[in-house]
């Protein structure tokens, strides 16, 4: 891969606002050049992270009145899981698979936002540098949902096979449907649940299953010349996510900024191999309201120097190999915080890349 972003800006998936036009403008004024599909959270329970992924997968139940979703694990599921390896094999087998996701589409009850945008660029015209679309990823699927005793699905390798396998599908889906509208099609796994890797709470999963499940989901995505990034928004083992075969690592970079240095060699690896850094310097909570783009910039700037001190890099390999994002999603923020986030990515983008001579 020899794509360099330049300090482009894109961002992480969701918004708070309840109408998706108004969403997908917000994005298309910021990022024009990477915008993304909203999500929105704000419109109901199956616009929630997880949820808004289990379309499709078999014995997923959700249950309005109670504001939850489960997988029924009592009942025979044989017949549902056959049907499911059938169409996945027929899709995605990779001598005889005609590629062909859509049994895993998310339709307009699921998401508003990728038909707002789709609609949208296909009235604007064209074909952008890049569009990104993003998925939930198999660790934080599955260790946040739950069966019917409230045991996440992670334990059940029968559910979890699965759940990866969808989710698999479900980004080619996307990808595919935005082919049309950009020379290329980022696809974040969305994988926050990794900040607690290694804690008390998840000391049984083990690190060769993570890099595992999210190496399948990646190669689903390379099989349609799709680039995988992965979002974690703290702290973790960021060589995990590199030796998956990531091709953007997308970290917090205006708390943890320093936590990507300690994992240099990977880092100096990656970068040789072609791969990005996408770098969440503009913060999605109330801090933003005290931001400026020079201290965005300034930010930017610290967490460069301290990794090219660290890993022993040469700074224009890494500015030139480096998006630039928000922290994490910015739905759970007031709409006029969240919009005061694109503003500032896209001015910050703008500004690094005059500094840097990109444009």
């Amino acid at each position: 891969m020899n794509i360099k972003p330049k300090c482009l800006a894109t961002a992480i998936g969701s918004l708070p606002h309840s109408d998706a036009a108004v969403a997908v403008e917000v994005v298309l004024k910021s990022i024009p050049n990477a915008p993304i599909w909203p999500q929105l959270p704000a419109t109901g329970l199956t616009e929630q992270m997880e949820i808004q992924y289990s379309e499709g997968m078999p014995n997923a139940v959700i249950e309005q009145d109670k504001r939850r979703m489960y997988f029924d694990t009592a009942s025979d599921y044989s017949e549902a899981f056959a049907a499911f390896y059938e169409q996945y094999m027929a899709a995605m087998d990779p001598e005889s698979g005609n590629g062909d996701c859509s049994a895993m589409a998310i339709t307009p009850a699921y998401s508003k936002g990728i038909y707002a945008l789709e609609k949208c660029l296909k009235a604007q015209g064209g074909r952008r540098p890049f569009v990104k679309v993003q998925t939930t990823g198999p660790c934080s699927f599955a260790l946040t949902l739950v069966d019917e005793n409230k045991r996440a699905m992670y334990y059940n390798e029968e559910f979890r096979d699965v759940i990866v396998k969808a989710l698999a599908q479900k980004c080619r889906w996307q990808i595919q449907k935005f082919q049309p509208y950009a020379e290329n099609i980022i696809c974040f796994i969305d994988e926050p649940i990794l900040s607690a890797f290694g804690s008390s709470t998840y000391v049984s999963v083990q690190r060769d299953d993570v890099v595992a499940l999210l190496k399948e989901v990646i190669d689903a995505i390379h099989a349609d010349k799709g680039i995988a990034g992965i979002h974690c928004c703290g702290n973790t083992e960021w060589s995990i996510l590199i030796d998956a075969g990531v091709d953007i690592v997308n970290f917090d970079a205006f708390e943890y900024a320093e936590t990507i240095a300690m994992y240099g060699e990977s880092v100096k690896q990656h970068l040789a191999r072609g791969g990005m850094l996408a770098w969440g310097v503009v913060p999605t909570s109330a801090a933003i309201r005290e931001q400026t783009v020079e201290s965005l910039v300034a930010k930017f700037e610290q967490g460069v120097d301290n990794l090219v001190a660290k890993a022993g890099l040469d700074k224009q390999q890494v500015v030139e190999q480096a998006f630039i994002t928000p922290s994490c999603g910015t739905g759970s923020l007031p709409v006029a915080d969240a919009e005061r986030v694109f503003q500032l990515l896209g001015q910050t983008s703008a500004a690094l890349q005059a500094k840097y001579k990109f444009v």
